[in-house]
């Protein structure tokens, strides 16, 4: 049975694998129960979010968990060919209700499927489920009745003229019918009125049979014009646009070789190729370190107000750049994120439409060193193990040097006593390395030898140089080769005041 590390703790596991791992994302966030709360509003209310705070604290994983709590999308987008000016498509836009009578519609063309013995006989007999000697029905692909041992098409072109002038068959007046054949067409008295109906043969012992109504949705479908569905109804709604491109963000239309030649080209409509922030409609955009996009800061803002944005051809060279489809639909939740030095730098006109519909949050560090902040830190352990899919889960002797390892970091990096680190993606490369450890010593657990080898070991390359060098002028003095030296006139002479016990 799990344990919801929410109610219990620490002692009342023996290993991760006791632990209850939410469903819900949000219940996974370790640490920032207020900014939950925000969030939740943020889902429910449809607000936008600017979260602030280093790397590693989990910003993404708020995103995400906004996602989780939207209803499901309602729309889906098409870009329609425009018969008259191919280079402006149309947008088309349907409801999930529009959708669904489509559906129906599409149903009603696909026709009724019967078994081969609700059908006339003659045309049982045609399509070759019928023996035309005793009666009996079998498959239609074997030529010899099961049943009699006759051949049931050896009588069928003797009666061609009787079963055609009965049948009303409309093959008749061409050339010779092989047998069986795949679908026969004949016509029946329905309500008063004379109508064409299409029998086919599909697997099995089933037939389709496609009445007047049918032939005539099949007909609609069929003349509906060209259309590229960019948006389909079924699609995620948290789209990571971090470091994306113009392109990326915004779409683009695909360049055609042929220029869109109606005889050898790629229709415009086919081209268009929908952004992150097109994507993103009706769910969440999720931009880290937005201040890497800083160009495109304002086609965001734009998005945002207009809650539509056109697709055009980017390139000027490319035959899509004469392509352009308007109102594109882009209504989204948009959630950046960056580090306290990074807020000058976003545009202050997209600062305010996120503070006019929606938070700015400041996210914490650290955590007060609690029983139950204790138990969530080994929530935490667990995830990631689950996670990583890889790593074996953990004692509880190995959470606990893992518990002591982020108190000593909330005490170092951000002078913070009798508190917890939620620098957690650090911690997560501890735990992965410790996992590996285990891995190649073929041991079932996580044991504490492990996670006080990656403790020790899964630091960052700066602390790494630290370490060996004593500072990085050193390391850079050392890291010059020979040749360097010897370029700027000066033997390569180690200097005398260094520590070379790790050389």
């Amino acid at each position: 049975m799990f344990v919801n590390m929410k109610n219990q703790f620490l002692e009342d596991i023996e290993t991760t694998k006791d632990i209850l791992i939410p469903k819900d994302p949000l219940n996974r966030v370790i640490g920032h129960d207020d900014i939950v709360e925000f969030v939740k509003i943020a889902a429910k209310q449809r607000r936008n979010l600017l979260l602030v705070g280093p790397p590693g604290i989990g910003k993404s994983l708020l995103a995400q968990a906004i996602s989780f709590h939207l209803h499901e999308p309602n729309e889906e987008i098409t870009v329609v060919h425009n018969p008259e000016r191919p280079e402006r498509p149309f947008v088309e836009i349907k409801n999930r209700k529009e959708m669904e009578s489509e559906r129906i519609d599409i149903q009603k063309a696909e026709g009724d499927i019967v078994n081969a013995k609700d059908v006339p006989e003659a045309v049982a007999e045609r399509l070759g489920f019928r023996c035309i000697h005793c009666g009996n029905y079998d498959n239609a692909y074997q030529s010899i009745c099961q049943s009699c041992g006759g051949d049931k098409f050896s009588h069928i072109n003797a009666r061609r003229k009787h079963l055609g002038d009965l049948l009303g068959m409309f093959e008749m007046n061409s050339g010779p019918i092989s047998f069986p054949q795949d679908r026969v067409t004949t016509t029946r008295v329905r309500n008063g009125k004379e109508e064409v109906v299409i029998y086919e043969r599909i697997d099995g012992d089933n037939i389709k049979i496609l009445d007047q109504d049918a032939l005539e949705k099949r007909r609609e479908i069929v003349d509906e014009k060209p259309k590229n569905v960019i948006i389909p109804l079924k699609r995620k709604l948290f789209i990571q646009a971090t470091g994306a491109s113009e392109t990326e963000l915004l779409g683009d239309v695909r360049h055609d070789p042929y220029g869109g030649h109606p005889d050898l080209g790629t229709q415009p409509y086919e081209r268009v190729v929908p952004g992150a922030i097109h994507e993103a409609h009706e769910g969440v955009l999720f931009i880290d370190e937005i201040v890497h996009i800083a160009g495109l800061q304002r086609y965001i803002l734009s998005a945002m107000q207009d809650k539509a944005f056109p697709i055009i051809g980017r390139n000027p060279q490319s035959a899509g750049s004469s392509v352009k489809v308007e109102n594109v639909p882009c209504d989204f939740i948009f959630v950046a994120a960056c580090n306290i030095r990074d807020i000058q730098y976003i545009l202050p006109p997209l600062r305010s439409r996120i503070q006019g519909e929606g938070y700015e949050i400041l996210m914490r560090t650290t955590m007060p060193d609690t029983e139950e902040n204790v138990a969530k830190l080994a929530q935490f352990v667990a995830q990631e193990i689950e996670m990583d899919g890889k790593i074996p889960h953990a004692t509880i002797g190995a959470v606990e040097i893992l518990i002591e390892e982020a108190r000593k970091r909330a005490k170092i990096i951000d002078d913070k006593r009798d508190s917890l680190t939620l620098r957690l993606r650090d911690l997560g490369g501890v735990i992965r390395m410790a996992g590996d450890v285990a891995i190649m010593g073929e041991d079932e657990l996580i044991m504490e030898k492990h996670m006080n080898f990656a403790v020790n070991n899964a630091i960052s390359i700066e602390d790494q140089i630290i370490k060996r060098y004593s500072s990085f002028e050193n390391a850079m003095h050392k890291d010059l080769s020979s040749s360097q030296n010897m370029s700027n006139g000066k033997p390569n002479v180690p200097n005398e005041n260094v520590d070379r016990s790790y050389m």
